[in-house]
Order: structure tokens, then sequence, then C-alpha cells
């Protein structure tokens, strides 16, 4: 190093810039590696945390906001019912992922197979919390192959749609066009008190009796409400049984269906998956004058980019249910826990939809009021739907 009056030179050699450059260029080269190599594994061998999945979604346009507030108080103004957080619960929250009013971020976002309890509730039914969300359980790989079906009982009557709740003959109708259509990616899903001799909510499942009655008894009330319904019985399960494929397969094999469907059939708008929960009862039952009745929970794949558009459609026909049966409905439910499917198919149409109908310890007495139910909130929302496109049609013809 030399030094003058008119300032300071520092010599720098250069083999030490080249030793640093290639340093650099062997780190990147070795970042740039290993980021290639972790995205090309499968999902299912992928490393993640629910944690950092947690925290990354925090930073939306909401924490944008909070911090252009915290500079320019004008912004504020924009939205008066806006509640600025405070910095140190912002950073709190952020960097430990603990929400308080959420128990299950306190020791279960890490803890081996309690992802299946994470999810946000969009709306909340009546008694709804984070202690009784919807669940899905798997069931046993030789309850999966039917290896081992139980004995049924209590079938008697279960041939036909009930009508146990009449509908009104139909002002208007669909005619010869099918615009519904109904589907069961989880099949097999069935309810104990058809099950001779099982009490285990992880064996309700069987070939015969399952969920796909419901979708006879939603069928059946949507055409007399004038909605042309189509009913896909598909054993998907038999499908994955066939393939070799998981049970964690199913959506994948569904997905066909419906893609299949909307290609033969461009009549098709709205999609309903039909599955069961698997809490008990008390969660899972509600008197409505008089009568009982299975609740029903919407469920939306957070993982599909567009899940706000379904996420619409859910709480709409939520309000419908809270006007017209107060505590039917347990909610809307986004799922976006790492390591699961939560796409749900909703991806390939805006009006797809996932329902619960009722747990495993309800009956199918319970479970078709639910349907017809459904049925009943669904075409008012249906016509009044396909009267706002008309008139949208009609005054673009006008212009």
């Amino acid at each position: 190093m030399k030094t003058k009056a008119s300032g300071t030179f520092i010599m720098v050699q250069g083999t030490s810039v080249l030793k640093f450059m290639a340093a650099l260029f062997i780190f990147l080269l070795f970042i740039f590696s290993i980021s290639g190599l972790l995205t090309s594994l499968k999902p299912q061998y992928r490393l993640s945390s629910s944690s950092v999945n947690q925290a990354a979604t925090k930073v939306n346009g909401e924490l944008l906001f909070q911090l252009m507030g915290w500079e320019n108080h004008h912004f504020l103004k924009v939205k008066p019912d806006f509640t600025m957080p405070t910095f140190t619960n912002l950073v709190f929250k952020l960097s430990s992922n603990i929400n308080l009013n959420d128990p299950r971020s306190m020791l279960g976002r890490e803890l081996p197979g309690f992802y299946q309890f994470d999810g946000q509730i969009l709306v909340a039914g009546e008694g709804t919390n984070y202690t009784n969300m919807p669940l899905e359980s798997s069931p046993p790989v030789e309850i999966m192959k039917a290896e081992q079906e139980a004995s049924l009982q209590n079938i008697e009557g279960l041939d036909k749609p009930s009508d146990d709740n009449p509908s009104p003959a139909p002002g208007q109708t669909t005619g010869d066009r099918k615009v519904v259509y109904v589907y069961f990616t989880h099949n097999r899903e069935s309810y104990l008190p058809y099950l001779k001799g099982v009490t285990n909510p992880n064996l309700a499942f069987h070939s015969q009796i399952n969920v796909t009655k419901i979708g006879d008894q939603l069928k059946a009330s949507l055409e007399e409400r004038g909605i042309g319904t189509f009913i896909d019985k598909t054993d998907v399960q038999a499908n994955l049984n066939k393939k070799g494929l998981k049970y964690w397969n199913s959506y994948t094999e569904s997905r066909s269906l419906v893609q299949e469907a909307m290609a033969s059939n461009r009549d098709l708008r709205y999609f309903i998956d039909v599955h069961r929960d698997s809490k008990r009862k008390q969660d899972t039952t509600v008197t409505i004058n008089g009568k009982s009745y299975a609740k029903i929970a919407f469920i939306i794949g957070g993982k599909n980019p567009n899940y706000e558009k379904n996420a619409k459609l859910a709480n709409e026909l939520h309000q419908l249910l809270e006007k017209k049966y107060k505590g039917l409905s347990r909610g809307a439910f986004v799922k976006n826990e790492a390591g699961s499917n939560n796409i749900y198919n909703q991806n390939l149409s805006d009006n797809a939809m996932l329902i619960e109908f009722g747990g495993v310890d309800n009956t199918f007495d319970e479970l078709n009021r639910s349907a017809d139910a459904i049925a009943d909130v669904f075409s008012e929302y249906f016509w009044q739907a396909e009267k706002v496109n008309k008139d949208t049609e009609q005054s673009t013809n006008k212009q």
C-alpha cells in the first residue's frame, strides 16, 4: 500500500480476485444444483415445513398495506375499518408462527400427522371453531382393498330416494341439458349405522352402502327443481386398486373423470364432489324444526391459485343455508396443509365444490334431508344466476 497527499491507493493482487470469483461461482453452482435436485423430487419426497409455509402466506397484500400505512397514514383512510396491528405483534406472529386465536399453532404445526387438522375457517357456521373442523381419515389397506368388508344392516328402503322433503313443481327447467355433475372421489366412505359390528370411525368404508346414496337423493331433488343433473358413480377406489395406486392418488383418478365429463358435455357448469367427515355425531348433527339433519361443510382447495372464486360460491351457499336452515352448515374451510392435494379438482372450474355430508354416525334419513336442503338453496342460487346471465346477454345484444 502506498500513501500520497492526494489520497490512498490500495493494490490488490489479480490472483485474489480470481480466487474470489471462482469461489463465488462454485457456491452459486452448488446452490442452484441443490435447488434443482429438491424441486425435481416427487411431492411426497420433498422436504417441507408447515411453519415456513404458513409464515410465507402471511407476506401478502395485507402485510404490504400495513407496512405502507406505518410510513404514510393517508393509506389508512382508504379502509377506515382496518385495525392497524402493533409492530411487535406482527413481528411475533411472523417469526414464531403462533396465532393466539388458534391453539393448534402452539405445538401442533410440526407434529407428525397433525397437518390433517390444519386449515383455515373461511366462514364459520354455528358452533364451528378450530377444535371441530372437518377431518377425513384414510382407510386401512385391507379396507381400501375391500378385503375385510363389514356385513350390512339397517339397509331396508335405501334403494329409492326419500320424499321426506317434497319439492314444489319447477317453475323453470334446464330441459334436456345436464348442468350439474355429481361425483365421488372417496366413493366408499360409509356410515357406521349400516356396518354391522363396526364402531371404529376409521373403518367406516364400504363398496356398496356409501356416499353415492347421497348422490341419488341430491340428483332427484335437483331435478325436481328443474335442474338437470348427471351422477357419476365410478368406483374410484376400485380403479386405484386395479392400477396399484395409493389412496392419496384418489383426486388424480377422479380428475380424469371430471375432465372427460367436461369434454363430452359442454352444458355442465357445476361440479359437486360428495364426501363424508370423520367427526362424530355431536359435531355433525343438528335438529331443525323438530327433524334431525346431517350437517354439511364446504371444503376449498387452498393450493388452487384461483381458490377465491370457488370460495365465493361456497360462501354464498352457506349464507343461503343460514337463512333457510339455520345451523345446518358448519361453514366453509380452506385446506392448504403441506404434503396434501388441497386442490380437489377445483382448478378445473370456478363452480367446483367439495361438500362433506355428515359424519360417520349419521343415518341416511338425516343425510337425505341435508341433500334436499342443499338442492333447495342451490336451485335458488342457480336460477338467480341464470336470470343475471340472461339479463347481461340481452343488454349486450342491444348494444
